[in-house]
């Protein structure tokens, strides 16, 4: 199965927004934000830090004159620089205006879509909720995983299908959309959440045999030496996921360390959407080495052990190097899996039976 991206339903404080000449995509969970300047070209991509009192937001829209609004519950923070909390104020939202799907701005108004409803609401003002108007959402525009909006337009996302990760562009949600299709730049992939999945491959974790010893005798013997293993994370190899990216000196992480909670949001993620449901937080995330561990077992005559070591992979490339090993008497390695099940394989069950019983 491929791997795709979270839909905003399950990446909260994720979103994408626009103004002008510039795209954003938020990663609350990163505390951070790209931007750029074409997101089918991957062009000026820069990233920066999220404001503590910018983060953890439902939603995130760009409006005209630069500023941005950031949506908690009932509530609205509107901001002129997300990096700075500059000029903040916060209001309530109009009761017309709370509990959409996705918000977006484009000519001059806001838009908020109601999926459960089929229909999306215009207004000029949240607060007000001034010139509200609601329109029939076309079926074509109804399955977006995100929605976001510029100066003259609406973008969705598309759910994943044969051509992989791509995005609409319509300046129609009612009538006949006629969407112009792109595709998205893989260096803007890799920022998603779920998106070095896709790029990458899945993930998925194996136990590598890095030691068989045989005792050919007819008597017992004590074997003591030691035995090199890898360890730690492949920073180096995992650092082209940003290669193109332009990280500000108030970017809390370095590159290194932002790849580095990158891939382990990966690895928790569930089959689906190309993770591995574990959590590796606790493993040695430092450039992987090469260690010694001093192995003492006594073998039997005839008898023949293999030492195991656990490793997660991105597509087919070992990423992360775990600390667990195995010894055991048979060639067929372990079939347990040694870290903690994720949060999110328990959150996406919750979340399938909800729909189930909506249905």
């Amino acid at each position: 199965m491929s791997a795709k991206i979270l839909p905003k339903k399950m990446a909260k404080g994720v979103d994408f927004c626009a103004i002008g000449n510039f795209y954003y995509i938020v990663r609350s969970d990163l505390s951070c934000y790209m931007r750029s300047t074409d997101l089918n070209r991957g062009k000026d991509i820069v990233v920066f830090s999220l404001h503590p009192s910018c983060r953890n937001g439902d939603h995130y829209l760009a409006h005209k004159n630069d500023v941005f609004f950031i949506i908690k519950g009932n509530n609205c923070r509107r901001v002129k620089n997300m990096n700075s909390d500059e000029d903040a104020i916060v209001f309530p939202l109009h009761p017309n205006c709370r509990g959409g799907d996705f918000y977006l701005s484009a000519w001059d108004s806001f838009y908020i879509i109601f999926l459960s409803r089929g229909v999306y609401r215009k207004t000029k003002n949240l607060i007000k909720d001034k010139d509200g108007v609601e329109y029939t959402l076309h079926p074509k525009c109804s399955n977006g995983l995100y929605y976001f909006g510029s100066d003259d337009c609406y973008y969705f996302v598309k759910p994943h299908d044969e051509w992989g990760m791509q995005y609409l562009r319509s300046t129609n949600f009612h009538g006949n959309p006629r969407p112009k299709t792109f595709s998205f730049h893989p260096s803007v992939i890799n920022f998603l959440p779920g998106g070095v999945g896709v790029t990458k491959g899945p993930a998925c974790g194996e136990w590598v045999c890095i030691k068989t010893i045989s005792n050919r005798s007819r008597t017992p013997i004590q074997w003591q030496k030691k035995v090199t293993k890898k360890t730690g994370y492949e920073k180096e190899k995992m650092s082209t996921i940003a290669h193109n990216w332009r990280v500000t000196a108030t970017v809390a992480a370095e590159t290194s360390a932002l790849t580095k909670l990158i891939c382990q949001g990966q690895f928790s993620l569930t089959t689906e959407y190309g993770g591995y449901s574990v959590i590796t937080d606790r493993e040695k995330w430092s450039e992987a080495t090469e260690i010694e561990e001093t192995i003492n077992v006594t073998l039997q005559p005839q008898q023949r052990i293999y030492i195991w070591a656990y490793q997660l992979c991105l597509g087919s490339e070992p990423v992360l190097y775990c600390r667990d090993m195995r010894i055991l008497d048979n060639p067929d390695p372990p079939t347990d899996i040694p870290l903690p099940p994720s949060r999110n394989k328990r959150l996406t069950k919750k979340l399938l039976a909800d729909e189930a019983v909506a249905e």
